[in-house]
């Protein structure tokens, strides 16, 4: 990420009467900041270890960037660091949840192969939502048996020599995610056809997507990729690693939402609704502008407008909203292919049927 996108990610728009930061809070952003981006009135300082704060103590380091943080023109983050304990179990009602990570030679499932495969298991407190005891991690590289395209190797840093006849332990994932009560990536769509092309063990799994089943803008956030929410609670990491990803992953779901409950409570809530792809079959030509507008989109060999939606409810107020604002007075049926957890964000079909609307 470059300097101007550090800076737009928060929003920076000071004017000319901010109070210039004290001589004090200079020298502690010049001797704590690793990455700054600065315009004339505003900063944003991301703390990491580099060379020149070796000689520092951590206490000290943390007091600089503590005076950093208090004032308004900064704003401070930590490197994430992945935690392996959640503290002692006392007896509590638990759900097992695996956070899962892919890097791939491609998109297209059918064609592309795994490269990497990281996996975080734990419990998780139905009482509070919050992770509890040690952390279960799974990594490997596996061999695709063809060369890594060089785009692949720029994003992920993985090359041919990393993985060269390696292969991942089938026993090891099967045993693991048997265990599971719910498989959870923030691009659920895209990792689980992946795997379950792998391991067949993750087909009878029910699954979560972090971006798909939580909607961010609803709870403030500008964006939901990974790396954006994790910055918002103070975090920064180097992304594009499957197990690093993980860890992100799992202290993002861990942090309460706006209503205080946190992402995992909310993943294993929806675990037991269903979703629905709704296709607006025989929708006005006319309408298209609107259909674009709410969020559809265009299936060109279908040739038909869909949507997806997250429960009963979304659904019937979808229902009303096609019969007034689509397809006004018209008799008109829709499409809708139901999904429930064992089935969504993989390529398999869901149960298909007809509501009139």
């Amino acid at each position: 990420m470059n300097k101007t996108d550090q800076m737009s990610f928060f929003g920076f728009e000071a004017d000319a009467a901010e109070t210039v930061p004290s001589k004090e809070t200079q020298t502690a952003m010049s001797q704590v900041a690793s990455t700054v981006a600065v315009t004339p009135l505003s900063v944003y300082a991301a703390v990491a270890p580099s060379e020149a704060m070796t000689s520092s103590a951590p206490s000290d380091l943390e007091a600089m960037a503590q005076n950093l943080a208090q004032h308004p023109d900064f704003r401070v983050l930590r490197r994430l660091v992945p935690r392996t304990d959640y503290g002692p179990l006392s007896g509590q009602a638990t759900r097992r949840v695996i956070v899962l990570d892919t890097e791939t030679t491609g998109l297209d499932s059918k064609n592309e192969k795994v490269i990497e495969l990281a996996m975080l298991s734990v419990l998780v407190d139905l009482a509070t939502g919050l992770p509890i005891g040690p952390v279960t991690i799974y990594e490997s590289f596996e061999d695709p048996g063809k060369p890594i395209p060089a785009q692949i190797t720029e994003i992920t840093g993985i090359d041919d020599s990393m993985v060269r006849g390696l292969r991942i332990d089938d026993a090891e994932v099967t045993a693991l995610v048997e265990q599971a009560d719910l498989v959870v990536a923030h691009n659920a769509g895209f990792d689980r056809p992946f795997v379950e092309a792998r391991f067949p063990v993750f087909a009878g799994k029910a699954w979560g997507c972090s971006f798909q089943g939580i909607d961010w803008k609803k709870e403030g956030s500008g964006s939901a990729k990974l790396e954006f929410l994790a910055s918002e609670r103070g975090w920064f990491y180097d992304a594009h690693r499957a197990q690093v990803d993980c860890h992100a992953l799992l202290q993002v779901l861990a942090s309460p939402l706006a209503d205080e409950q946190t992402g995992l409570a909310r993943l294993l809530a929806g675990a037991d609704q269903t979703r629905y792809k709704l296709r607006a079959t025989g929708a006005p030509f006319e309408a298209k502008d609107k259909l674009k507008a709410r969020g559809y989109r265009w299936d060109a060999e279908g040739r038909v407008w869909w949507c997806s939606l997250a429960s009963d409810d979304l659904l019937d107020a979808e229902c009303d909203w096609l019969r007034a604002e689509v397809y006004g007075q018209r008799s008109a049926r829709v499409q809708l292919e139901a999904m429930d957890s064992r089935v969504q964000f993989s390529s398999r079909s869901g149960q298909l049927k007809e509501r009139a609307v």
